[in-house]
């Protein structure tokens, strides 16, 4: 599922497939690419690396402060203030808009979708492929946390999700923005089952 909004249209999808007595949880995934595209452009601009040589895990959702970019856990390294951290991680939230205030309003970022989806399909493709350790952020079924939907970094092979892997270390700030949008993105997704059960 790559139309927003993602944080509801993945639990619509599920139930609609349940009662379709088809669903597959290892199947559905909500693409989140994007949030890891542009955390990975901002981060790479910030510590003055080749953005192809960067890896920043997105957790959470797709929308908002719901999307947290784990700059903790971004590779290479870099040296970044707690103040850059927070400016990242807020234009990393506002990237769509950032978009589309940069065209006055006369469109969106369909280009940046475009290569979001490509980077996905091609992910999922080599999984399929029997590429081994083909891992990409993904909004999917999930007991990472209390949520039964949540994007974290997904181990994708034959079958689809392969494993949906833990958060790993937070940094303090990334807890706190944790804590923050477990409420919002809870919203969401009941909303998208209730919307699917009506």
């Amino acid at each position: 599922m790559i139309s927003n909004p993602v944080n509801s249209t993945v639990p619509i999808a599920a139930e609609v497939f349940k009662k379709a007595g088809t669903y597959d949880e290892r199947k559905l995934f909500g693409v989140t690419t994007l949030d890891v595209v542009r955390a990975k452009t901002f981060y790479a601009g910030k510590a003055k690396v080749p953005v192809a040589d960067v890896n920043v895990p997105v957790v959470g959702g797709h929308a908002g402060i719901t999307i947290l970019p784990l700059f903790s856990q971004a590779t290479p390294k870099a040296n970044l203030s707690d103040e850059e951290i927070k400016a990242l991680t807020k234009r990393t939230q506002d990237g769509g808009t950032e978009v589309v205030e940069a065209k006055a309003g006369k469109g969106s970022a369909t280009l940046s979708m475009a290569y979001a989806g490509a980077i996905f399909a091609d992910a999922c493709l080599k999984g399929l492929n029997g590429v081994p350790d083909v891992v990409e952020c993904s909004f999917v079924q999930s007991t990472v946390t209390e949520l039964p939907f949540f994007a974290s970094k997904v181990r994708l092979g034959k079958n689809g999700v392969d494993g949906v892997l833990g958060l790993g270390p937070l940094s303090d700030y990334e807890k706190q923005g944790l804590e923050g949008l477990i409420p919002e993105l809870k919203a969401s997704i009941e909303k998208g089952i209730k919307f699917a059960n009506q």
